[in-house]
């Protein structure tokens, strides 16, 4: 979700339930365009984070503090001077604008009370930290705004801070249903579009989910509209304003597929199915987490980006070659006929007449009538020749790609299931167990070991079911084959989801008899989610007991081989599901 001016209205209400009336006690500036603030209250430390950084400019409280440069900036200098050991008297929000207003009374050189604003501007490249006197003047500012970077409104020390130019939007708490028919409902644009657009902080992750709960399609133009259903979005608007005065929050992050999507701070109904939603007790908890998992996905995915290339193209040209090798042994299949040829011209070429094109006769196979197609240049005998050469060189090719063709399907199968590994790749060390994988068998060029420290050896997952059985999910090849064939006893089961890569799923017997089936279906439900069948609504699971496995020669790890198994559809959701 977008750091809108909802979101916003939440921090500031958690601000005022946490350091209003707090002392500040140290002041910090870890970045260039960030400032830390630690505060006492009620005999407890508290850090808030205030990040004007054009990428993620973001407000959040935390105990957690951050690196400090050895010796602090002009801007964090002259906050400390002012505001050290000041007292926060209010926190405010203008409206519903991406901005918050941190009011903190001190004592000037004179010892006289006064009070001066510490205000912070979440608008993406415009962010801004700036420093406000009780006159209204600009002090200072975290980013120098002059003339010749935006015309319209400066911001340097000697100014009077102004708030940014608005965009003529409606607040939504003085907004009417006549309001709504006036200035909404005409604008030949989108639903969602027309929402977020007239509407006071207001994202279009937001505006789309108010269009859901009055049934509306955002996409549609606001020209199609009928008065019900204008009706039913003011009605929605309204409710939305009430939540916020009644401080009626509920922060959250929407998962899909264990990666964080979305976060808000109102419940999101438009997000069901292949969704899950986690709330939490404060927005600064949700901002915290979202942001350090979205970063952790997103650099997994950069630094896998380049064995994600070499597996694809792997994948391609295997996949081409096993599709040419088919072909070619499809084309074999016309061997046993021209040897049939070769004996029937054998059989009845005594009366051929010389230069004779074809050959009629009775195939004593099949006893029906047979045209064999004739070189008139060549005698029978020469004819039969030739057949039984060509026989003979297609039983060769038979043999040989029979054997080939098995081999391409395994080396396909094979990157197939280390794609899937790199999905499941969480750290640094299960890269390093793929990119080992690859080139212990020839996809990666080995590099020299000398000198080279060996990476440390990843963990597979550690999950306990609702019964209290251990259940292991292996994250790439060599941890599925060392949890099946080193970690499981005979007795404990072995899950996989069936006829496509994923992880092998181990349960831990323990001293039980058997597993209760709640355990075999939260089992279940892990194999098909760590597989490549995740997005699918249903997979089909194979289960079996540890005992009935076993390991072909030669094979590539991960691949097992059994007879006797048992199957069940689970859906690849593990909600629900607890993790060590």
């Amino acid at each position: 979700m977008a750091f809108d001016g909802f979101v916003i209205s939440n921090i500031v209400n958690e601000l005022n339930e946490k350091i209003l009336n707090g002392r500040i006690y140290k002041i910090y500036q870890p970045e260039a365009d960030e400032i830390t603030l630690v505060i006492k209250q009620n005999r407890e430390n508290l850090r808030l984070h205030l990040s004007a950084s054009p990428s993620l400019p973001i407000v959040y409280l935390s105990n957690q503090g951050k690196q400090n440069p050895i010796q602090a900036p002009n801007f964090c200098m002259l906050l400390r001077k002012h505001l050290g050991s000041g007292r926060i008297i209010s926190v405010e929000q203008p409206g519903y604008e991406r901005i918050i207003e941190i009011t903190v009374e001190h004592l000037d050189e004179l010892g006289d009370v006064c009070q001066k604003k510490l205000i912070i501007e979440l608008m993406g490249k415009h962010s801004n930290l700036i420093f406000v006197g009780q006159d209204g003047m600009i002090l200072d500012s975290i980013r120098h705004v002059g003339a010749n970077v935006s015309s319209k409104r400066e911001v340097l020390p000697g100014m009077t801070y102004s708030m940014p130019p608005t965009q003529h939007k409606r607040d939504i708490d003085s907004l009417t249903l006549e309001d709504f028919f006036t200035e909404i409902k005409p604008r030949p644009v989108p639903v969602a579009k027309a929402l977020y657009s007239s509407i006071t902080g207001m994202s279009s992750f937001l505006a789309n989910e108010i269009c859901y709960r009055a049934g509306v399609d955002g996409n549609q133009s606001t020209d199609a509209l009928t008065q019900d259903q204008c009706s039913g979005l003011y009605s929605q608007l309204k409710k939305l304003a009430v939540s916020v005065e009644k401080h009626e929050y509920v922060p959250n992050i929407i998962y899909q597929n264990g990666e964080p999507k979305e976060f808000s701070c109102f419940p999101m109904t438009s997000y069901k199915t292949s969704y899950e939603v986690k709330v939490f007790p404060s927005i600064s908890d949700v901002l915290v987490i979202y942001y350090s998992e979205k970063e952790k996905y997103t650099r997994m995915k950069q630094k896998s980006a380049d064995l994600r290339k070499i597996v694809q193209t792997s994948i391609e040209r295997t996949s081409k070659k096993y599709d040419l090798q088919r072909k070619q042994l499809l084309d074999t299949e016309k061997r046993d006929q021209y040897k049939i040829y070769g004996e029937l011209i054998q059989a009845y070429g005594y009366g051929l007449e010389p230069e004779s094109k074809s050959l009629k006769c009775l195939n004593y196979y099949t006893n029906k009538e047979v045209t064999i197609p004739l070189d008139p240049v060549k005698t029978p005998q020469e004819n039969a020749q030739k057949y039984f050469a060509r026989y003979n060189k297609l039983k060769r090719t038979y043999e040989a790609l029979s054997e080939l063709t098995v081999e391409t399907k395994d080396d396909l199968m094979h990157l197939e299931s280390i794609a899937s590994s790199l999905n499941l790749a969480e750290n640094e060390q299960d890269l390093s167990s793929i990119k080992q994988e690859l080139s212990d068998y020839g996809y990666l060029k080995k590099r020299g070991s000398k000198g080279t420290k060996k990476p440390a050896k990843s963990k597979p997952l550690h999950f306990v079911s609702s019964d209290g059985f251990h259940m292991y999910v292996g994250k790439n090849n060599y941890q599925n084959d060392e949890l099946t064939f080193k970690f499981a006893n005979g007795g404990d089961w072995w899950f996989h989801a069936k006829n496509m890569p994923g992880s092998h799923v181990i349960v831990k017997k323990e001293q039980a008899d058997t597993l209760p089936d709640a355990t075999f279906e939260e089992a279940g439900r892990l194999a098909a989610f760590y597989s490549s069948g995740r997005q699918a609504p249903k997979v089909e699971v194979d289960y079996i007991q540890r005992k009935e496995l076993k390991k072909p020669p030669k094979a590539k790890p991960g691949f097992v081989i059994y007879h006797t198994n048992y199957s069940m559809m689970c859906v690849p959701d593990i909600s629900g599901i607890k993790e060590q």
